[in-house]
């Protein structure tokens, strides 16, 4: 049996579907899924080259600002999920 590699690109066809796939990755609370999320979510939307255009960085800074080891600025975040057609939002927690 030939197995193939999860690409996660592939399964990321709708707004509606990118959008529950970046709030779990919110909701992981761990910064750097964000970050990975938002890596593949700028692949679905036309690649790094598209969003440096889209938000007037360069390819290799959007590389790094979205790297595991990134650490962007909530303007720099507001600014990429605004070129990918998206915003940022404030839910309440839920209660335990």
């Amino acid at each position: 049996m030939k197995s193939t590699a999860f690409n996660t690109p592939d399964y990321l066809k709708t707004q509606t579907e990118i959008v529950a796939y970046l709030n779990a990755a919110l909701e992981d609370g761990e910064p750097a899924m964000l970050l990975e999320a938002l890596r593949n979510v700028a692949q679905v939307k036309g690649g790094m080259g598209a969003l440096a255009k889209a938000t007037g960085m360069s390819r290799e800074s959007l590389y790094r600002t979205l790297s595991r080891r990134g650490n962007p600025k909530i303007e720099t975040v507001m600014e990429l999920l605004s070129a990918l057609g998206l915003k940022l939002t404030i839910a309440r927690q839920k209660a335990a």
